[in-house]
């Protein structure tokens, strides 16, 4: 790879949720944005998602240069790569499609440029079997909003080259997101299996009929999601124990990790039950649209991240603390 490439265009494959979040914090930090995604309205859609997200980046503040008009949308997945400086990789999550894909991507691209999926839980070295470059292949996963949310987590496949993921993290670093390197090349990462374990005891929960969607949200939103916003579970588990920390909360509260509350495996996907589901959600959103519901979430996190930032500057803690 080459050392501190310059980056200025991106390349950008699938048009999605991921992939036009992408495109919004992108264009929003000044740079050229190269966009392929094979579905009809592909790009009326990601023009619409950037367009209901730039009011909550204009609040942050702009780069200079920022412009919506800077996308630009193709038609063939090789022009979207072969005059990018960066390739990001948002298709549907499987396998045999990355595979091909990725294929595809290796073969347009420079050879000394990057090429990062943001896939929520496959591994680098599977999906760039049939690379002829993998060692510029990593995963870069993006949490949504990626517009907002500054986390991604960064790791590479067997082939990888460890100065790819220097170049990548700096490249996210560059455009106001947090680098997590993941240390091994485990199915899920690390977030994403933190989440699916409260996923599943939520789905058993509906499934059992021992809480509804609203009452279950409820549940994280008015107590550990406000702490979570700024202190992880470690953090708070080791203030939990007093004085002492960690080790006098492990000894106190460490008898009940075998009490029989949470369950492992994921319940069956009945019918019932994603009725279920789907009925609590729907009564939760009432008449607002998904568009609507971005906009409060949006409006949301970036009054968090605020909070949290002033708070932090308040004790003399660093952003990154």
């Amino acid at each position: 790879m080459s050392a501190g490439r310059k980056i200025r265009t991106v390349g950008l494959v699938g048009g999605g949720v991921i992939g036009g979040g992408w495109a919004a914090r992108c264009l929003a930090h000044g740079l050229d944005v190269v966009a392929w995604d094979p579905g009809a309205g592909a790009e009326d859609r990601m023009r619409a998602k950037i367009a209901n997200a730039w009011p909550a980046l204009v609040r942050l503040g702009l780069k200079e240069s920022a412009e919506q008009g800077r996308l630009h949308f193709v038609q063939r997945v090789e022009a979207a790569v072969e005059a990018a400086d960066f390739v990001q990789e948002s298709a549907p999550e499987n396998e045999d499609l990355k595979r091909r894909l990725f294929a595809q991507l290796d073969a347009a691209a420079p050879a000394d440029v990057l090429i990062a999926s943001s896939s929520s839980g496959l591994l680098p070295t599977r999906f760039a079997a049939e690379c002829r470059h993998p060692e510029r292949v990593l995963v870069g996963h993006p949490f949504n909003p990626v517009y907002l949310l500054p986390l991604v987590e960064v790791l590479g496949g067997e082939a990888t080259a460890d100065g790819s993921l220097v170049e990548a993290s700096a490249f996210y670093r560059a455009i106001g997101m947090r680098p997590l390197r993941v240390r091994a090349e485990i199915p899920g990462y690390i977030s994403d299996r933190l989440q699916e374990a409260l996923w599943r005891e939520i789905l058993h929960m509906v499934a059992e009929g021992v809480a509804t969607t609203d009452e279950l949200d409820d549940a994280i939103r008015f107590g550990p999601g406000l702490r979570w916003s700024f202190m992880g579970t470690c953090m708070i588990f080791h203030m939990a124990g007093g004085d002492e920390g960690m080790r006098h909360m492990l000894r106190q509260f460490g008898p009940a990790l075998k009490l029989p509350w949470t369950k492992l495996e994921a319940p069956e996907l009945t019918d019932e039950l994603i009725d279920r589901m789907v009925a609590g959600t729907q009564a939760q959103a009432g008449a607002r649209s998904i568009a609507d519901l971005e906009r409060y979430r949006d409006d949301a996190l970036i009054s968090v991240m605020e909070a949290v930032a002033g708070a932090k500057t308040r004790h003399g803690m660093l952003a990154d603390d």
